[in-house]
């Protein structure tokens, strides 16, 4: 089970992600909506394309931007649609 963790508390948690450059991308549905506010930050990769990002928000503290997904990934990135990653201090256990 890899899970997501962030100010002591899961933020997603799933026997299902893939592993891309290093970081896990969990199933949109093993992610706690309760805890993603929608951003307007953008990034574009070259071989992904425009990567979205959401901030956390536990226990009345934010983490700006601490999640990410590919709404539209390249084609070669399909394996990652309907997935979220997580950084900036998002531990990561497997």
């Amino acid at each position: 089970m890899t899970t997501a963790i962030w100010q002591g508390t899961v933020v997603a948690e799933s026997e299902d992600t893939v592993v891309v450059e290093g970081n896990h991308y969990f199933p949109v549905d093993s992610v706690r909506a309760e805890f993603l506010r929608p951003s307007d930050t953008t990034t574009v990769c070259g071989w992904k394309g425009t990567a979205n990002y959401c901030t956390l928000e536990v226990a009345g503290q934010s983490n700006p931007d601490a999640a990410w997904y590919y709404a539209d990934p390249k084609p070669e990135a399909e394996h990652v649609r309907g997935r979220v990653a997580f950084w900036r201090g998002v531990e990561i256990t497997e």
